[in-house]
């Protein structure tokens, strides 16, 4: 079991947050999530800096290792939501699972396969949602914790889609067509953790988007849109099929 406790650092940080109070629990299970979250793409993106390493990419880790502390702020910064908002910014992670390193193929291209799911898929996505929940939430100290970490995640996933755009020439055509079949699974597990992640009905209460509550229809339909005007297009201009891989996820 790993525990996380981010309490002390997110005590010092807390924002002032709109009194809301019946609001206040969604509120806090929002947030609670987010560190969580954001906590554990800290860890995922620092086992990525760890295999840019290992496959001679290591002029690349440092800046992936910058990507990996900039989430692990992010959790603290989402942790001092929870505190101002009467929560604890502490929680129970469960067994992690491994983040993989694609031993079956070669080392270029898993990481390519990394790059994939975790900056043009999860980064783009999450500079799509963060920046629709940053329009609609009103000025205050609030908004501007999250526009500090919306243009974190901009840079993310900018540092992914150039990368996997630099390292795409190198595979043979075994290994491209490799990767394109891989796609159908990225987004099989990109949807079912961003629909996990996002309500099924509409804001709890009147004011919810100055407390960060989506609207999860519209954040739904954001999803898709971002993936199929956004995602697929880019991967596409890269030379890989990805509409296809999108329509086909339900079979990976």
């Amino acid at each position: 079991m790993t525990r996380l406790d981010l309490s002390a650092q997110a005590r010092a940080l807390r924002p002032c947050v709109p009194e809301l109070p019946l609001l206040a629990p969604a509120a806090i299970a929002t947030w609670h999530g987010r560190m969580v979250n954001e906590t554990i793409s800290a860890r995922v993106l620092e086992a990525l800096a760890t295999q840019l390493e290992a496959a001679g990419l290591g002029a690349h880790a440092p800046a992936c290792s910058r990507n990996a502390e900039e989430e692990r702020r992010h959790g603290v910064l989402c942790g001092a939501v929870v505190e101002a908002l009467g929560g604890a910014a502490r929680a129970d992670l469960g067994e992690l699972p491994e983040v993989p390193l694609h031993e079956d193929c070669g080392a270029i291209e898993g990481v390519i396969r990394n790059l994939l799911s975790v900056s043009c898929m999860s980064e783009t996505v999450a500079v799509s949602l963060i920046g629709a929940e940053r329009q609609e939430m009103p000025e205050g100290e609030l908004r501007t914790l999250l526009t500090r970490i919306w243009a974190d995640e901009i840079g993310h996933a900018r540092f992914g889609w150039g990368l996997v755009r630099t390292l795409l020439p190198r595979l043979d055509a075994k290994e491209h067509a490799r990767v394109e079949r891989y796609l159908a699974q990225a987004f099989a597990h990109l949807e079912a953790h961003e629909l996990a992640c996002i309500p099924l009905e509409g804001r709890p209460g009147d004011g919810g988007e100055a407390l960060g509550l989506c609207h999860g229809p519209s954040a739904r339909a954001l999803f898709v849109a971002t993936v199929e005007t956004v995602i697929v297009p880019g991967l596409a201009a890269l030379g890989l099929g990805a509409e296809r891989a999108w329509t086909s996820r339900a079979a990976a």
